[in-house]
């Protein structure tokens, strides 16, 4: 995937806008856009949109820390870039938003269990423990998943945004 100088300035700055979206957001805790914009952005630009995700990524280890915490991202933002990438490109317009909205809802109600495996290798927990892990957190799944799913109306704006951007830096 060649990228051209415009594309790498463009994912950078979406990366960064990621980033900084989580900041504001970190007064409540698991709702934020992250979602909404991983699911807008592989809408738009299918592939190449991992460089917006792990540029969001790599800025969440510079700020905060390589630490333990950190290795699930290099894989947890992926599976919903890939469950997006597995949807049809031409869906009917009327199921278009309902269904992003569930997408992207579903990755914050499987959060926890997604990021387990890390947890478990890491620490060295067992199943029961894994499990265990998983059921203390399903209360901040529920809010992650139902938090993605209203913030989710975004992402056709996004999308449409995007898309009108497109058409106008291809124009200059």
């Amino acid at each position: 995937m060649k990228l051209t100088a415009r594309e790498i300035a463009v994912f950078g700055m979406l990366g960064a806008v990621m980033f900084a979206s989580k900041l504001l957001m970190e007064f409540a805790p698991n709702i934020h856009l992250l979602g909404t914009f991983i699911v807008a952005f592989t809408v738009v630009y299918r592939r190449k949109a991992l460089y917006v995700i792990y540029t969001y990524v790599l800025l969440n280890g510079l700020f905060y820390g390589f630490a333990a915490w950190w290795i699930p991202y290099l894989y947890i933002w992926t599976v919903l870039w890939g469950a997006v990438m597995l949807l049809p490109k031409k869906m009917p317009k009327k199921i278009q938003p309902i269904v992003y909205m569930l997408v992207c809802a579903m990755h914050g109600f499987l959060f926890g269990t997604l990021y387990a495996p890390a947890q478990a290798l890491l620490y060295g927990m067992n199943l029961k423990m894994t499990i265990a892990w998983i059921i203390a957190g399903l209360p901040w799944d529920c809010i992650h998943g139902i938090s993605n799913f209203f913030c989710g109306i975004l992402i056709l704006p996004i999308i449409s945004a995007l898309r009108l951007a497109q058409k106008n830096m291809e124009k200059s």
